[in-house]
C-alpha cells in the first residue's frame, strides 16, 4: 500500500493562469508558499519558505479562476507528481508539482466584515464554491485536538 497526499496552508505568490485546453476542460497554475518558523541555536527567529507549484482542474481551476489571487491565504490537498520536459538547449528539466483535490480559502473576505472562506469538494466536478464557516477541519468530530 502506497499513499500519496499533501496538505499544505500557505499564501498564493501569484494570480492562477487559466487555460482551456481542447476538449473544453481548465486547467490553472500558480505557486504558493509555506513557511516554517522556528528559533536557532543563538535564540535567534528563522524562517524558511518553501514554493510548491500548484495545479487545478475543471473545476478547482474554475474556483482558482474567479476566488484565488496573489497573496490569498488557502488550504490545500492533493497529490505530489513529478514531470519531464525538453527545454530548449535539448536538456531535460524536470518540474514537481502538486495537483490539487481540495482548496479551501482561509482568512477573511475582502469586504472584511466576515472570517466565512470559499471550500471546493473534491476536484470530481464542482461548479460553485460551498461557503463554510472558515475553519478546514472536519466540524462533525468534537474533541479532536490538532496540533497546530
Amino acid at each position: 500500500m502506497s499513499i500519496n497526499k499533501v496538505i499544505l496552508v500557505g499564501n498564493v505568490g501569484k494570480d492562477p493562469e487559466v487555460k482551456h485546453l481542447d476538449s473544453n476542460t481548465a486547467v490553472a497554475n500558480f505557486t504558493m508558499a509555506t513557511s516554517d518558523h522556528y528559533t536557532n541555536k543563538s535564540g535567534e527567529k528563522v524562517t524558511t519558505t518553501e514554493w510548491h507549484n500548484i495545479v487545478c482542474w475543471s473545476g478547482l481551476a474554475s474556483l482558482a479562476e474567479n476566488y484565488i489571487h496573489k497573496g490569498s491565504q488557502i488550504y490545500l490537498e492533493g497529490k505530489i507528481r513529478t514531470r519531464s520536459y525538453d527545454a530548449q538547449d535539448g536538456s531535460k528539466k524536470y518540474i514537481t508539482e502538486i495537483n490539487a483535490d481540495t482548496i479551501q480559502l482561509l482568512g477573511k473576505k475582502s469586504d472584511g466584515t466576515s472570517a466565512e472562506g470559499t471550500k471546493a469538494a473534491p476536484a470530481s466536478g464542482v461548479s460553485e464554491p460551498v461557503i463554510t464557516a472558515g475553519s478546514y477541519g472536519n466540524e462533525d468530530k468534537e474533541g479532536d485536538d490538532l496540533p497546530f
